[in-house]
């Protein structure tokens, strides 16, 4: 076997046994009980079974409103945030901004944006707002910031600086080369990253409400809380079928951007 082989299985090895350790560290720490839990799945499928089913969908008129909540909110979110992360993905990029000190700075509000979740952003904006719609609004265009701001920077850089060069060559100013020269070849990714983050908040905006940040999640959270399973289960493959029909749209999408 070749030494260059051997080393490469070795190292293999190595960061295997690692994570392995890892993993066994994390089993002894959390006191995990492998065998506790498989014996207790068939529980858990016995409970939602007899109580979750069948679907309740009598009340689902009722539901629509929330429904239209949901799906507004991640609308609303991705299309402020899609601006806002466009400007700041433009002052992260060093490709579109010289200045090391802006770059820096900027970078570390999104870097904070993006390490937040978006369920601790809703528990403590509902402090400060109280429970209600735009609580998850916000909630939602905080997190997204912070991802597609990073996102857009990422795939700025990954652009071919070959073609901005030729641009430049031919005395094309900063802002020529950014229009014509960057901008087309970064429009399939912004388009792609936007796309994704819509998905994204379709799901993120069902789970708000179990926080008081409105939307359909406050309905699934009382229905369970009421002790009215039937309608919860008819709520949540309601929600299974938006995220569904929201992922279909976007990938027939994509496949035209591509």
């Amino acid at each position: 076997m070749p030494e260059i082989v051997k080393k490469e299985l070795l190292n293999k090895g190595k960061i295997a046994g690692f994570l392995l350790g890892l993993f066994l560290l994390a089993n002894l720490y959390m006191k995990v009980n492998l065998i506790e839990i498989l014996s207790g799945f068939p529980a858990f499928v016995q409970f939602f079974l007899s109580r979750f089913l069948p679907p309740d969908f009598s009340t689902l008129a009722s539901v629509l409103p929330a429904v239209a909540d949901t799906v507004l909110f991640a609308l609303f979110a991705t299309y402020i945030s899609t601006i806002l992360s466009l400007v700041c993905g433009l002052l992260i990029s060093k490709r579109t901004c010289p200045l090391a000190g802006v770059r820096l700075a900027i970078r570390a509000v999104i870097s904070f944006l993006r390490n937040v979740p978006v369920l601790i952003w809703a528990s403590l904006l509902v402090y400060a707002f109280g429970v209600g719609d735009i609580v998850g609004l916000i909630a939602l265009i905080f997190a997204t910031l912070g991802f597609l701001a990073r996102s857009y920077s990422d795939s700025i850089n990954e652009i071919d600086q070959g073609k901005l060069d030729a641009l430049k060559s031919v005395g094309a100013t900063s802002g020529q080369m950014i229009v014509h020269g960057l901008f087309p070849m970064f429009v399939p990714a912004l388009i792609n990253w936007t796309l994704y983050s819509f998905e994204i908040n379709i799901r993120a905006s069902a789970i708000l409400g179990m926080v008081g940040a409105g939307g359909i999640g406050v309905l699934i959270q009382t229905s369970i809380r009421l002790f009215k399973y039937h309608q919860a289960c008819a709520i949540i493959i309601l929600v299974v079928m938006i995220v569904l029909a929201t992922e279909f749209v976007t990938n027939k999408i994509r496949s035209h951007v591509r």
